[in-house]
């Protein structure tokens, strides 16, 4: 094991973070020149609605699990989680924790039936026994706040990135972000957003790897010598829980929020339509969990190494969220070139989730909105384009905006009120209009409005809000995470409301339910 001695010497070292780096710069501009090429092929091959939201229903299961993998490894498991374990040791992972484990629930309850139901957003789900347009109008609510929630957080970390990279100001960063995403999405569509998840993925893996690799060949290849360190400089309470989390309730709130959130993701969910069919949807999730899995255990290491060989107060003092710790330690171990690659990479990864992001903003504004509430379902295939991709300039400019007025958060926290709105305003009404033949239009729209809303208004009541951003000294509500309110709070309303609402069974009930569980075609135009 390294000697205490050295590790303080390489914690105090100065870091050249927020200078320009020639060697960051040299890999951002080849990751843009790539997916800038794989644009143009893409957008060659994007001509119908069906091949910009879901890519043509071409991509195979093992593409689509190396995408969902890039899609759900943002910024917040590489750079938020990396940070908060650096900053408070063992209770960062509940973050990891719970985003993995909200995967089973994915691949038992949601992929085959979502694939099976659905075109393009989970609103087509919802809206398959029900009535379209309050259906719509309720889901687009819930999508669009957990798309703004999460492209917030995705944002922030890509404008701290390239800010540090370049040496430019963070807004200025936020804004060059926010165009590069603009061109994938409006030019490639689904396509173009699949490739650049696989190459993201491929690329924070590897990343990822070799960093891990460079920390444990500092402790002879053996975890526990890191976590020996970590106990030794910083006190025994770093390995237990309690430092992050100290209340039992805002635990078990903030797993419940991260466990069923990943099932409510209108970016996730999306995915699923890109395969061909129900058996390809689910072994796709079957990768996804093994890249993820693997992934969120090199987090484990690569935070406590940078605890132990960068110090808390050396990555505060660079960003006061912790968002830079994995930067800062590849500076450590392999000085600019290392940080200049791994700064790249973690861009790769914003800008591939925010891609997906904003690509299934964009479907839940023109798709269930435009198309289906508005024009009724009678927009041909040149109108349902064109809305998409102005939704699509509209949701860019949201998120440049978001981005710049939430400067200095920590993304991984952020994401989880996004996972917050996702299982409570989503996640319910699926579950409900899925397996409850029972559910009701109204209970449907109760279920997804009373969770949006509610979740909306305890986030801004919560300590996250009245503490953290505007400086009280104390919150309304006492739980940083409301899901474990919101939660049965929207289940209940849904199934209270379905049954004071008894409405008349339809007729292509039993086909809708061969369709879900067989995959049996039937009419789409419902």
């Amino acid at each position: 094991m390294m000697p205490l001695a050295l590790l303080q010497v390489a914690s105090a070292s100065a870091t050249r973070l927020g200078e320009p780096n020639r060697i960051a710069m040299a890999f951002f501009f080849a990751f843009i020149a790539v997916t800038l090429g794989i644009t143009y092929w893409a957008a060659r091959r994007t001509r119908t609605t069906e091949e910009f939201y879901a890519a043509g229903r071409t991509v195979s299961a093992g593409q689509n699990g190396f995408a969902l993998a890039g899609d759900y490894m943002s910024a917040a498991s590489f750079l938020g989680i990396a940070g908060l374990v650096s900053t408070t040791g063992f209770d960062g992972l509940i973050y990891s924790t719970g985003w993995l484990v909200g995967w089973p629930v994915v691949l038992f309850l949601i992929a085959e039936p979502l694939r099976n139901l659905g075109r393009y957003t989970f609103a087509d789900v919802v809206a398959a026994r029900l009535r379209q347009t309050p259906v719509r109008i309720a889901a687009a609510l819930g999508t669009l706040a957990t798309v703004l929630l999460y492209l917030i957080a995705q944002m922030v970390g890509a404008g701290g990135l390239i800010r540090l990279m370049f040496g430019i100001p963070y807004e200025q960063a936020v804004i060059v972000v926010g165009v590069a995403m603009l061109a994938y999405v409006l030019f490639g569509g689904m396509i173009a957003t699949t490739w650049v998840q696989i190459v993201k993925a491929g690329l924070l893996l590897g990343g990822a790897l070799l960093l891990a690799i460079m920390v444990l060949w500092r402790f002879d290849m053996n975890p526990a010598a890191l976590f020996a360190a970590a106990a030794e400089r910083y006190g025994d309470a770093v390995l237990a829980p309690g430092r992050l989390v100290s209340n039992p309730l805002d635990a078990i709130s903030l797993g419940m929020a991260l466990m069923f959130g990943t099932a409510g993701l209108p970016h996730i969910l999306m995915r699923f339509y890109t395969v061909p069919d129900a058996r390809a949807a689910r072994t796709s999730v079957f990768y996804a969990t093994g890249l993820i899995g693997f992934f969120y255990l090199m987090t484990f290491v690569l935070g406590f190494g940078a605890m132990v060989l960068v110090g808390p107060d050396a990555i505060r003092a660079v960003d006061p969220g912790g968002n830079m710790a994995a930067p800062l330690l590849a500076e450590m171990l392999g000085g600019t070139p290392l940080l200049g690659f791994i700064a790249a990479v973690a861009f790769a990864t914003i800008l591939a989730v925010v891609a997906g992001l904003t690509l299934s903003g964009a479907a839940a504004l023109s798709h269930d909105l435009w198309v289906n509430v508005v024009r009724h379902a009678h927009a041909d295939a040149k109108e349902q384009l064109r809305v998409a991709r102005i939704a699509t300039i509209l949701l860019g400019v949201g998120a440049i905006l978001l981005g710049i007025t939430f400067k200095g958060q920590n993304v991984a926290f952020m994401v989880s009120l996004a996972f917050a709105i996702a299982a409570s305003a989503n996640f319910p009404a699926l579950v409900l209009s899925i397996f409850w033949r029972r559910c009701t239009t109204a209970g449907a729209v109760a279920s997804m409005v009373v969770g949006t809303v509610a979740t909306l208004a305890l986030i801004w009541l919560s300590p996250t809000i009245q503490v953290d951003v505007l400086g009280r000294t104390d919150a309304w509500f006492p739980l940083k995470n409301p899901a474990l309110i919101t939660i049965p709070l929207s289940f209940a309303v849904g199934i209270v409301v379905s049954l004071l609402t008894a409405e008349a069974a339809r007729g292509d009930a039993a086909i809708l339910d061969r369709q879900m569980l067989l995959g049996s075609r039937v009419a789409s135009d419902r």
